[in-house]
């Protein structure tokens, strides 16, 4: 049986588990998955928070005595969140030190409800960095028209980010001129450029999600035969835009100050249609230096019985811009979808984020001592 995720790796492909919960913390599953399934970093969203801190009994410990302390409920969420990455960061800190810095990464996502304040979420970033105070961490900030200042600034003060939310191709040439404008402006300030990092998180299942349930509605056999090629086609242009954009005088005036380029990372890749191959978003998008970052049914699944034949990306630019060009003399429109999906992106975050304290001010009420 071949060893098909020690393939993806070798192929250049960065393996970064989407799930982070104290329990894979504490019970060394988290350590299992790097020793023995090549995972090499770590995101989290406040989904993931969410289902983590509503699941089990891990958290009643530090919720006990964080209600004992009376703390408001977001700065019991801060506590949680922040413990379980900074301890995830040092598991992952000998990945971090063999690989220089680039991977052995743990995200953390600002607060979903500034996604449209700059100013904010420049603050919020400052103090995650601060609160977790390992070097192996990325700071998370989403990809809106306010989000992308946020990410240059954050970048300028040597701060590593995770750029999140990323669904079109516009959108992520503005993401990696953010990142070298941040890089300009740190090396200004006489950082050390060598050592900030970065991934830009292109979201690809949500992609197909969304165009496949147009196709649907048009119902033709056109429209059918393009069902599942949005996505892949999206995330292979997207690739293209990263070639020519890290390799332009620009970049190469950074990297010779020690700069280090920012990867694209695929981002939601579980496969949402059971019609598809469940390895369909890791498998179609092997690239040097890039990251999949998966869920674990995922991970399991490319495991399992994924074929990792060399790299998929390289040569296929021209039926990927057809492919998108189809969609549109169908009428579907890129922009709209691409616009449909950012603002979902951000309201789903930020439920969850309201989900999130609602059952943490739960817990915190239940384990509250009683007065005495």
């Amino acid at each position: 049986m071949t060893d098909a995720l020690k393939r993806l790796s070798e192929e250049g492909v960065a393996i970064w588990l989407d799930d982070l919960s104290r329990k894979r913390i504490t019970s060394g599953n988290l350590a299992e998955l790097i020793d023995q399934q090549h995972v090499v970093g770590v995101t989290t969203n406040p989904t993931i928070f969410q289902k983590a801190i509503s699941q089990g009994d891990g958290y009643d410990q530090q919720l006990s005595d964080l209600a004992a302390r009376k703390v408001t409920v977001e700065e019991a969420i801060r506590m949680i969140t922040t413990a379980d990455v900074r301890d995830a960061a040092d598991i992952l800190r000998p990945v971090f030190d063999a690989t220089g810095g680039q991977d052995g990464r743990v995200s953390i996502e600002v607060d979903p409800r500034l996604a449209h304040h700059t100013k904010a979420t420049v603050a919020e970033a400052k103090q995650l960095a601060w609160l977790v105070d390992r070097p192996n961490t990325l700071i998370k900030i989403p990809a809106t028209q306010a989000g992308l200042p946020a990410i240059a600034e954050v970048i300028g003060l040597g701060i590593s980010v995770n750029v999140t939310l990323i669904f079109s191709l516009e959108r992520y040439r503005a993401v990696m001129d953010a990142y070298l404008t941040g890089l300009e402006k740190a090396k200004e300030r006489g950082l050390d450029l060598s050592e900030i990092h970065s991934v830009a998180s292109f979201f690809v299942s949500r992609v197909d999600t969304e165009i496949d349930k147009r196709l649907n509605d048009l119902g033709t056999d056109e429209a059918k035969a393009l069902r599942g090629k949005a996505a892949l086609a999206n995330a292979r242009l997207a690739y293209q835009a990263y070639e020519e954009v890290f390799s332009s005088d620009r970049w190469t005036a950074l990297e010779s100050a020690g700069a280090n380029k920012q990867r694209p990372l695929w981002a939601s890749t579980g496969v949402k249609d059971p019609a598809y191959p469940d390895t369909l978003y890791v498998t179609e998008l092997v690239a040097p230096n890039t990251v999949n970052t998966m869920p674990e049914a995922t991970l399991e699944a490319t495991d399992d019985h994924g074929e990792i034949t060399g790299d998929t990306i390289s040569g296929t630019y021209e039926q990927a811009r057809a492919d998108l060009d189809a969609l549109e003399r169908l009428g579907i429109g890129y922009d709209d979808v691409v616009q449909v999906l950012e603002d979902e992106g951000v309201e789903k975050f930020e439920a969850s984020w309201n989900d999130l304290l609602k059952s943490t001010q739960a817990e915190l009420e239940r384990l509250a001592p009683s007065e005495g």
